[in-house]
C-alpha cells in the first residue's frame, strides 16, 4: 500500500494494492513498564510477550506508511507502542484493512486495533473499547472548483469518495435516503478499500467531494499543496476507541495504561508530534460510545 504522501502528491498516480507492512518494536524511550498495571494482563496474553495491532496505515496522522514503505507510523503506532512499554510487551503493528480488523479481533487474527475506530454502540457489541481521542468528521473538495459544502444536507446529487467500513459511508449513505426522500437527487456514495484510493478520486475528478476523520481530513489538505480544501465545517464529534476483543480481559489494563499516559505526559507529546492536540480528551473509559 503506498503512503498517503505519495498517492496525493501524485495527483493522478495509480493506487496500489494492499499490502502488509509490520514492525515490532519496544516502547518510545521514557515509557518504562509499570508493574502494577502489567499484572492486570491476562496471563495467557503475558506468555506471548507480542501483541499483534492491527491498523490501516492510509489514515495520515492517525496511521501512515513511512517514507521506508514498510514501517507504520503515526499517532496510533506511537501510542500503541507506549501503551506496550507500560504493559511490558512488545508490540507488532501489522498494516491491515480498515473492514477486516474487526473480523481480525473477533477471530484472534490480531490483540488490538488502533485504526481511528470511532467507538460506537453498534461495535460495541462486538469488541470492547478504550477512548482516547475525540475527533468529528470533516468535508474536503478541490480547492479549484470543488463544490461548497457545509452540511450533509449538501450532498444531495454530488459524488461522495469515503473508506469501505467507515462512519463516513455510513453518514453519507443514509443522507442519500434523506434526499431522495426529500425528492432530491441521491448522493452517490463510492466507497473505497483504503483512504489513498478514496483521495484519489477526488484528484482525479472521479468524485466529487471527500469525507474524512477531522484530524485526517486536515492532514489531506495539508500534504496536498494546494489540490485541496476544506468545506464548511466539522460534524459529529465522537469518541476514537483502542478496539479490544470482547471480554477478553485487556480493557481494564490498557485503560489504565492509557491514563498513566495522559498523567505523565506521554499522551501529549505524542498529539503534539503530530499536530493533533485539538483531540485530546482526558478521560478515557471502556466502551464509551455516544451514538
Amino acid at each position: 500500500m503506498r503512503s498517503f504522501t505519495v498517492i496525493v502528491a501524485a495527483g493522478l498516480a495509480a493506487a496500489a494494492a494492499s499490502v502488509v507492512a509490520a514492525t515490532a518494536a519496544a516502547a518510545p524511550a521514557g515509557v518504562p513498564k509499570n508493574p502494577k498495571i502489567a499484572a492486570e494482563v491476562p496471563q495467557a496474553i503475558q506468555s506471548k510477550g507480542t501483541l499483534v495491532v492491527a491498523s490501516d496505515a492510509t489514515y495520515a496522522p492517525m496511521e501512515f506508511v513511512a517514507t521506508n514503505g514498510h514501517t507504520v507510523v503515526g499517532i496510533d503506532p506511537d501510542l500503541a507502542q507506549a501503551i506496550g512499554g507500560v504493559l511490558g510487551l512488545k508490540l507488532k503493528v501489522q498494516n491491515a484493512n480498515f473492514a477486516t480488523i474487526i473480523p481480525g479481533l473477533q477471530s484472534g487474527k490480531y490483540d488490538l486495533g488502533m485504526s481511528a475506530f470511532t467507538d460506537t454502540k453498534a461495535r460495541e457489541k462486538v469488541v470492547d473499547f478504550v477512548t482516547y481521542y475525540s475527533a468529528g468528521t470533516s468535508f474536503y473538495v478541490k480547492a479549484s472548483g470543488g463544490p461548497n459544502v457545509q452540511t450533509l444536507a449538501d450532498l444531495c446529487g454530488k459524488t461522495v469518495s469515503v473508506e469501505n467500513g467507515t462512519t463516513e459511508q455510513t453518514d453519507a449513505t443514509a443522507q442519500s435516503a434523506k434526499c431522495t426522500k426529500a425528492g432530491k437527487p441521491a448522493v452517490k456514495v463510492s466507497a473505497f478499500p483504503d483512504q489513498n484510493a478514496a483521495n484519489l478520486a477526488i484528484a482525479s475528478g472521479r468524485a466529487q467531494v471527500g469525507m474524512a476523520d477531522s484530524p485526517v481530513a486536515a492532514y489531506i489538505v495539508k500534504q496536498s499543496k494546494g489540490q485541496f480544501k476544506l468545506s464548511g465545517k466539522a460534524y459529529g464529534t465522537a469518541p476514537y476507541g483502542i478496539a479490544i476483543p470482547k471480554g477478553n480481559g485487556m480493557a481494564k489494563p490498557v485503560l489504565d495504561a492509557v491514563k498513566l499516559l495522559m498523567k505523565n505526559g506521554t499522551y501529549t507529546s505524542i498529539l503534539a508530534k503530530w499536530g493533533a492536540q485539538g483531540g485530546a480528551i482526558s478521560n478515557p473509559r471502556i466502551n464509551g460510545a455516544t451514538s
